[in-house]
């Protein structure tokens, strides 16, 4: 299953659940995100031809970042540009979670492994701007069945 998090007409993440099943290939971002999701599944002797990559010159100008959840239980909490609480979905072992824009926030909900991939060179300080902030109300959206907002 994909589910998306949406605010606003704008794509926030995007995520794989473990169960995610289909033939042949899947791109789930627009070509103008700066991270690329996609899903192969081939069989068995399918060849993927060797090639190497161009240097193409980019601009980013968004960080997103990647998040596989080896092992755990994740409750993502999504903000808005305003840092203001949206709603929040669970992770878990072998989810796949793009945070494509807004903010986020982590509760670890069981011990979590994950692993992150985002874009590089880091930044530090520059990178991010960190807000206090703990949703009173959890507003849990479950099994892609939640409004979009």
């Amino acid at each position: 299953m994909i589910e998306e998090v949406i605010y606003q007409g704008k794509q926030l993440a995007i995520v794989i659940k473990a169960d995610y099943k289909k033939e042949g290939i899947a791109f789930f971002t627009p070509g103008d995100f700066s991270q690329q999701l996609g899903y192969m599944n081939r069989a068995k002797g399918y060849v993927i031809e060797p090639h190497v990559h161009n240097l193409v010159e980019r601009k980013v100008t968004l960080t997103q970042e990647v998040l596989y959840i080896k092992l755990g239980k994740v409750r993502v909490d999504f903000y808005n540009e305003e840092q203001v609480y949206l709603e929040s979905r669970i992770v878990e072992t072998g989810d796949v979670i793009l945070l494509a824009a807004g903010g986020h926030g982590f509760e670890m909900l069981e011990a979590t492994e994950m692993i992150e991939i985002k874009q590089g060179p880091y930044c530090g300080d520059e990178d991010k701007i960190r807000f206090d902030h703990k949703p009173e109300n959890i507003n849990l959206i479950t099994k892609g069945n939640g409004p979009k907002l």
